[in-house]
């Protein structure tokens, strides 16, 4: 396993993460909280949402993606800058040992099962969506 496939699965827990938090929002639509709860929560919502892109940018940055086409993607204007930005994350994660990688990407099974579970028709029809990943490389 890479850094880069680590970044990737790391992104699939955080959409995890995100999916579920929007569910529970639905849930609480017709509940009485207060504004303050409400704006706390969609703003939770919204940074989880930045650390998924983050996350997407990390992984494209390990797997050599041309900064200025991650530029593009992100609407910025300044490729230096970006690049500048992401460049510690991207040293940090390179620097990671085989070990450290392949411990911090167990349990890629229960994100399978989990997109398993909740996949509806439109979804892609996959069985292992991200331990698809392993055999990638």
């Amino acid at each position: 396993m890479t850094p880069e496939i680590l970044a990737r699965i790391t992104a699939a827990r955080a959409a995890r993460d995100l999916s579920d938090l929007a569910r529970q929002e639905v849930g609480t639509t017709a509940g009485s909280t207060s504004v303050t709860e409400r704006i706390e929560r969609a703003r939770r919502l919204r940074q989880m949402a930045n650390e998924y892109v983050d996350l997407i940018v990390l992984a494209e940055g390990l797997a050599g993606a041309d900064w200025a086409e991650i530029t593009r993607a992100l609407s910025r204007g300044d490729v230096a800058t970006v690049e500048e930005e992401y460049a510690e994350a991207v040293g940090e994660w390179s620097a990671l040992t085989e070990a450290e990688v392949v411990e911090a990407g167990a349990g890629i099974e229960a994100l399978d099962a989990w997109y398993a579970h909740h996949r509806e028709d439109h979804d892609p029809d996959l069985d292992k969506p991200v331990a698809d990943l392993l055999n990638r490389h």
